[in-house]
């Protein structure tokens, strides 16, 4: 749990970052013989997306940050205008996680002493140091996995022959996708076999649809 704060951002990132450039160069190569305009998309893609993840990184967990903020005061003045009524809630949260109701009181009581906002930021609210939110770290981070992911198909499309570019990427893009679901989840404590299977699948199927599109509009265009 303590790195669910980075963890999250990183594997969003990383899995974005090869996931939307991967499918965007295979729907532009679908459509395109040409390896500039190829690569330009990515590389515009890869910019694009940089940029995206970090302000809707730093916009989301910035607002979960300002609610937590709320909380936080609105507990502070409840305990200045009604301690005694706060102090009988946390007791009775106690209570019905099974401890007994004279030790319950006591335990909220010397909680109380030593720091009731904490207390019932933690067991009240459920905020803690180690889930509490943090909007730069997470903007950073999912900002430059999403760079180091978007830049594995753009470096197969830069390296690859023209003609075999949709295959190269593809294969290099599924197998980054699952080694990504691979070490997010030893990470992260989860079935690694479950996490590459299921991330692996959807990078297919979103590149499958890509490149459907990409190959219909270039036969119109």
């Amino acid at each position: 749990m303590h790195r669910i704060g980075w963890l999250r951002a990183a594997v969003m990132g990383a899995n974005d970052g090869i996931l939307s450039t991967a499918s965007l160069i295979v729907g532009v190569a679908a459509a395109s013989s040409d390896r500039d305009s190829i690569l330009i998309a990515g590389v515009a893609g890869l910019v694009a997306g940089a940029m995206s993840m970090a302000a809707g990184e730093f916009v989301s967990v910035s607002s979960q940050s300002d609610t937590e903020r709320a909380d936080l005061e609105t507990e502070r003045k409840a305990l200045e205008d009604a301690p005694e009524a706060e102090l009988e809630e946390l007791a009775q949260i106690y209570v019905s996680r099974g401890v007994e109701t004279e030790l319950a009181r006591q335990v909220a009581t010397q909680l109380t002493e030593h720091d009731a906002l904490a207390a019932h930021a933690r067991d009240e609210l459920g905020i803690t140091e180690t889930g509490s939110s943090r909007p730069i770290q997470a903007a950073w981070t999912s900002a430059a996995m999403f760079s180091i992911g978007g830049f594995l198909p753009l470096a197969a499309v830069a390296t690859a022959p023209v003609a075999n570019a949709i295959p190269v990427v593809s294969v290099t893009s599924l197998f980054s996708l699952a080694l990504l679901g691979a070490v997010s989840a030893r990470a992260g404590g989860a079935n690694v076999v479950t996490a590459a299977t299921r991330v692996t699948l959807w990078g297919a199927l979103a590149m499958a649809a890509t490149a459907g599109i990409g190959a219909l509009f270039g036969t119109l265009i």
